[in-house]
């Protein structure tokens, strides 16, 4: 990025500019973020470094003050310490009539931390990518000020959360994503992460080296899977899902896999449940069409596994689909498990499969520990997908989607409050859904992990982490799907 903005800047894009529309990506972020907390208008405190990304909270801050926002800015170092770019929107910032304090020593640091603050959304614009050695002195303290305000109010982080030493609800990154702030031991640092179009030219990134084999889900990417639906469009149109799951006790699972399914875009949605609980699952959904042997009918997608049980019945139904079925499978929970001694079953399967474990079910399917699995998620993604010749979905947090020949997707949305029962149920039938619709396996992954992801996000903003379950992402999935589709 060092090397993007030295280019673009020598080829007559100023400095300031650039800086002037980051500032303005971040205030736009910041809306949005404030919007779906139910935050507006919310108390604003910036903490600004020496650096471009204290230039940065300059202009976001004049920008939502004009807004008529409360908004304070903090420096973490003397005035006369602000230089180039930062210094001129410094300037812009304080003519506005921005407040700000200068807290440049770690007895003022020490003192604010002992009083506390009511700013109920905290922007770290400290350090940034031109940072290389640890932090010390004023920037220290002010980062571990921020870390301990992280319990009580929401933090929102500048290109990336300052030396990754400070847990940030949303991280707001210029140009380009930043292969530190997906790597799995910061990710509770990032939270979410949103990347702003700063003006880089495209021949410009094309000419700069950057990380071939990861790639990160951006809404961007996505937009273009859902063209606009002809108006004479009928349900044939967008694909028939046959949903296999559920057994008694456990009917609960393949309910949501197939509302997720409806939510997808898809036309029809089938589903094949045990005779013991077809009458728990039919009145619950009206749109499905819910059978308890296998009808006649022409899927266009396949997905099995949520509640099924892990016996000897679903292993032989799971084998006999991998070696049989025509049309895309998507294999979840159960499904995966009673696969762990017939991996070669996968990867010799007559259709695409799509497998969407968490990370104990990915170690039982290799014979490894969870810990294995969890230091190199990549590489372990990257296996996998080889090995089984299908694309791979590890779940959690940075969701990963691999398959042989695409660099790996690696998925920002979502948040803890997503940790409960149904939510991969949830992606699992979403995914189905999506694949149904003629999207291609890897596509319809990385749209499923996005979407669904999304949908936590709105629906903890609306309702707390803490209260989020699984029926509620399904009924966030319209509002995420506006963000990749205006129709």
């Amino acid at each position: 990025m060092q090397e993007l903005d030295r280019r673009t800047i020598a080829s007559g894009i100023p400095g300031a500019e650039l800086m002037l529309t980051a500032g303005e990506g971040l205030a736009d972020a910041m809306r949005t973020f404030a919007g779906n907390h139910q935050l507006v208008d919310a108390p604003v405190l910036f903490i600004a470094g020496p650096g471009n990304n204290g230039g940065d909270a300059f202009v976001a801050a004049k920008i939502l003050h004009e807004d008529g926002w409360p908004v304070e800015c903090w420096l973490a170092m003397p005035e006369q310490k602000i230089k180039g770019d930062a210094l001129s929107h410094f300037k812009s910032m304080k003519k506005a009539g921005v407040p700000f304090e200068v807290l440049d020593t770690s007895d003022h640091w020490n003192y604010v931390s002992d009083l506390g603050i009511d700013a109920e959304i905290i922007v770290d614009g400290l350090l940034g990518t031109g940072a290389s050695d640890e932090p010390y002195g004023v920037i220290a303290d002010a980062i571990r000020f921020i870390d301990a305000q992280a319990d009580r109010a929401l933090v929102v982080a500048i290109d990336l959360p300052s030396a990754m030493d400070l847990r940030a609800d949303l991280t707001v990154t210029m140009g380009l994503p930043k292969i530190g702030s997906v790597q799995q031991e910061v990710i509770d640092n990032v939270g979410t992460l949103e990347v702003i179009d700063i003006g880089i030219p495209p021949e410009l990134i094309d000419e700069v080296e950057g990380d071939s084999e990861l790639e990160l889900i951006h809404p961007s990417d996505l937009s273009p899977l859902f063209p606009r639906r002809a108006r004479d469009a009928h349900k044939g149109s967008f694909g028939h899902v046959l949903c296999m799951g559920g057994t008694k006790g456990f009917s609960g699972a393949v309910t949501m896999a197939c509302r997720a399914a409806l939510r997808s875009g898809a036309g029809l949605v089938s589903a094949l449940v045990p005779e013991s609980i077809h009458a728990l699952v039919a009145p619950v959904l009206p749109e499905v069409m819910v059978h308890s042997s296998l009808p006649d009918g022409s899927w266009t997608a396949i997905m099995a596994g949520p509640g099924m049980g892990r016996g000897a019945t679903t292993r032989e139904e799971i084998l006999q689909l991998l070696e049989t079925s025509k049309v895309p499978l998507v294999l979840d929970a159960d499904a995966v498990a009673v696969l762990a001694d017939h991996i070669d079953a996968i990867a010799t399967a007559a259709a695409p499969v799509i497998l969407t474990p968490h990370p104990g079910e990915f170690a039982a399917l290799f014979g490894l520990k969870v810990d294995e699995v969890q230091e190199d998620r990549y590489g372990m993604a990257r296996m996998a997908a080889d090995k089984l010749k299908a694309t791979v979905v590890l779940k959690g947090a940075g969701t990963l989607v691999a398959t042989p020949g695409l660099p790996i997707a690696v998925n920002m949305t979502g948040n803890p409050g997503m940790a409960s029962g149904g939510s991969g149920d949830v992606l699992a039938g979403l995914i189905a859904g999506l694949v149904a619709q003629g999207i291609t396996p890897f596509e319809a992954a990385c749209t499923g992990v996005w979407l669904h992801g999304k949908a936590g996000d709105l629906a903890a903003a609306d309702k707390s982490q803490a209260s989020v379950i699984a029926s509620d992402l399904i009924e966030k999935l319209p509002e995420a799907f506006r963000e990749i589709s205006c129709r």
